[in-house]
C-alpha cells in the first residue's frame, strides 16, 4: 500500500496513459508490463495488511517491525539517495512533515496496533479504502468544490462499506475490535496525509521513499534505544525476523513504491488506481489459507461496498465537450 509522487514535473511524456509500442519494440508490452507490476504491488499491498494481522502471533515486536520497515530500503538504496541527498535536503518542512508522519512511525504503529485487534479484512479494506474520503475532505478544507457525481457516490459507498464492516461489533459493543477500527481509520487518514504531501514535493520514487524511511528509521531507533518502545528482535525467531525483512522491508518499503510509480507510467494513474482497489478483495481471499479466517457476513457485505467506492471515487468526470466540437 504504496502512494507514489506522479506529478507531470517528475514523469516522462507517457506518464498519463499507455502509448503504443513501436515497431521494432520485442518482448512485452507496455500494457502488460503495467498490468504486471500492478498484480506484483497489489500482492505487496495485501501482504502488508496480512502482516499486521500476523504481527501479534509473531516473536517479533512493533519496533522490530518498524526497523525492518524502513531500515532495509535505506541499505539496499544508499547509493542513489546519496546522489538525492540535496534534493530530499531541499524539500518544504510542511510537506516533509506530512510525508514523514503520514506513512512514517505513526502511520506504522497505528496500523499494526490496528490489525492486531481486528483482522486482516478490516486493515486491507478500512486503511486504503477510506484514503479517498479522507483526502477529499482535506481538499475541501483547502477550498476546493465538495466531489459531486460518480465520485460522491464512490465516497458514500466507501463510508457505508466500513459502517458494515464495524456495526455487528457495536451491538453488543465489542471494545476491542471497535478500538482497532478506529486506530485504522487514524491510519487512513495518516495516510491521505501522506498522499496529499507527496502532491508537493518534486521527487522522483526514489527520493521519496528516502524522504521518508530516513527520518522514520532514526526516530524508531532513538525510541527503542531509549527504552521508549521494546524490542525483542535478539531473541526472535529466524523465520519471523525473515518474513519481515522481506514483506515489511523490501516488499513494501522498497518494492510498491518503485512498481506502483512503473505501474502508472505504463498504464495512467487512473487505471492503476482502480485496478489497485482489488487489494482489499486479495487480502481477504489470501486471510483464509495463511491466517485461518474465516469471512464474516459483515466482510462479504462491507468489503464488496468499499472496493466499488474506491472504484468510483477515483474515476475522474470527462471533460464538457463545447456544443460546436
Amino acid at each position: 500500500m504504496v502512494a507514489t509522487n506522479t506529478s507531470r514535473a517528475t514523469l516522462p511524456p507517457d506518464a498519463a496513459g499507455p502509448r503504443a509500442g513501436h515497431p521494432g519494440r520485442r518482448g512485452l508490452s507496455p500494457q502488460t508490463e503495467g498490468m504486471l507490476a500492478l498484480l506484483v504491488t497489489v500482492s505487496i499491498w495485501a501482504a502488508f495488511a496480512l502482516s499486521a494481522r500476523a504481527l501479534s502471533g509473531s516473536s517479533l515486536l512493533p519496533a522490530d517491525a518498524a526497523l525492518l520497515r524502513f531500515g532495509v530500503p535505506l541499505v539496499v538504496l544508499f547509493p542513489a539517495l546519496w546522489r538525492r541527498r540535496r534534493a530530499i535536503a531541499a524539500v518544504r518542512p510542511g510537506p516533509a512533515v506530512k510525508i514523514i508522519c503520514g506513512a512514517g512511525v505513526p502511520f506504522f504503529l497505528a496500523a499494526m496496533h490496528g490489525g492486531a485487534l481486528t483482522s486482516a479484512a478490516f486493515v486491507g479494506s478500512i486503511v486504503p479504502g477510506m484514503v479517498p474520503l479522507f483526502v477529499s475532505v482535506i481538499m475541501i478544507r483547502r477550498g476546493h468544490g465538495a466531489p459531486r457525481g460518480t465520485q460522491a457516490a464512490g465516497l458514500a459507498l466507501i463510508a457505508a462499506g466500513v459502517a458494515a464492516l464495524v456495526w455487528r461489533y457495536v451491538v453488543p459493543v465489542d471494545t476491542d475490535v471497535l478500538a482497532g477500527a478506529g486506530t485504522l481509520l487514524v491510519a487512513s487518514g495518516l495516510w491521505a496525509l501522506y498522499t496529499v504531501g507527496l502532491r508537493e514535493v518534486d521527487l522522483d520514487p526514489v527520493g521519496s521513499i528516502g524522504l521518508l524511511c530516513l527520518p522514520s528509521f532514526a526516530v524508531i531507533g532513538i525510541m527503542v534505544l531509549t527504552g521508549v518502545l521494546p524490542t525483542g528482535i535478539a531473541h526472535a525467531a529466524g523465520g519471523d525476523i525473515a518474513l519481515f525483512l522481506v514483506v515489511q522491508g523490501l516488499g513494501v518499503g522498497l518494492c510498491a513504491g518503485l512498481l506502483y510509480a512503473f505501474a502508472i507510467r505504463r498504464l495512467g494513474a487512473e487505471r492503476s488506481a482502480v485496478f489497485g482497489s482489488l487489494s482489499p478483495v486479495a487480502v481477504v481471499l489470501l486471510a483464509v489459507p495463511l491466517l485461518g479466517e474465516t469471512p464474516t457476513l459483515a466482510v462479504l457485505v462491507g468489503v464488496p461496498l468499499i472496493t466499488a467506492g474506491v472504484v468510483l471515487a477515483n474515476r475522474r468526470p470527462r471533460p464538457e465537450v463545447p456544443a460546436d466540437a
